[in-house]
């Protein structure tokens, strides 16, 4: 086991990217069980920072972590150890700690514990598997792939692999696939499904390329509805890691 960490994650430099994944899972569940704490009321467990009644959110102590090891990673000594594994380790926890809380940020209002707060575990969600893939060797947008047999490809050869696979990561995200259209942008495989399938009810791509009471709209409506189950399987995961949103 410790030739394997030696030649898989020390001798390739990953060290620092697995200590900020570590430091990414333990910090969004470490934080999720707290703010479980808190709604539950647990007498023993530390409540909000609230000095002076404002509620002082997580994502605000997130956004420093991330600035200290932000700064860290860039300075003299973000390549040598063991700093450079510290900075990753404060990068990783200050990022879940904006994540957990990435819909409050996009609504601009407090909507953790609302139907809407649920963008934020799918962030989570992608911001995990996106370090992981990375971990694993995988490369943005494929340009690993531009190379043929060994050979450094041309510059021009890389911005049209880049540029392709970039048009697959859009169209998916247009079409209402978020988590395969980010997921695409390190495999590319994710991105062209997500692009060739039919786009979601209400997706940017539907409201402008599919008439209403259209074919393709009402294709769009029929596979939604079929696969209902999954969205309803991934509600109730999200619910036992996450919590059960407050009623309307």
């Amino acid at each position: 086991m410790g030739d394997w960490y030696q030649r898989q994650i020390v001798e390739p430099g990953k060290q620092p990217l697995l200590c900020l994944l570590l430091g990414f899972l333990g910090a969004f569940l470490f934080i999720r069980i707290s703010v479980r704490l808190i709604r539950a009321q647990v007498s023993w467990w530390p409540k909000n920072v609230t000095p002076g009644g404002l509620h002082i959110h997580h994502v605000v102590f997130g956004v420093i972590l991330m600035i200290i090891g932000g700064l860290g990673l860039a300075s003299p000594t973000g390549n040598r150890p063991p700093w450079a594994e510290i900075d990753a380790a404060l990068f990783g926890i200050g990022t879940a700690l904006v994540l957990d809380e990435f819909a409050l940020i996009l609504h601009l209002k407090d909507v953790y514990w609302s139907e809407e707060g649920r963008l934020s575990v799918d962030a989570v969600v992608v911001g995990a598997a996106a370090c992981g893939l990375l971990l694993l060797g995988a490369s943005p947008f494929g340009v690993d792939d531009a190379s043929d047999s060994g050979t450094k490809a041309s510059a021009w050869s890389y911005a049209a692999v880049v540029a392709v696979n970039a048009g697959f990561a859009l169209v998916a995200l247009a079409k209402g696939k978020v988590f395969t259209g980010l997921l695409g942008i390190l495999v590319p495989f994710f991105a062209l499904v997500g692009a060739v399938r039919l786009a979601r009810p209400g997706s940017p791509w539907a409201r402008a390329r599919y008439p209403a009471g259209g074919r393709k709209e009402r294709r769009a409506r029929v596979r939604e509805e079929k696969e209902g189950w999954r969205r309803r399987v991934r509600l109730r995961v999200y619910d036992a890691v996450a919590g059960r949103p407050s009623e309307p």
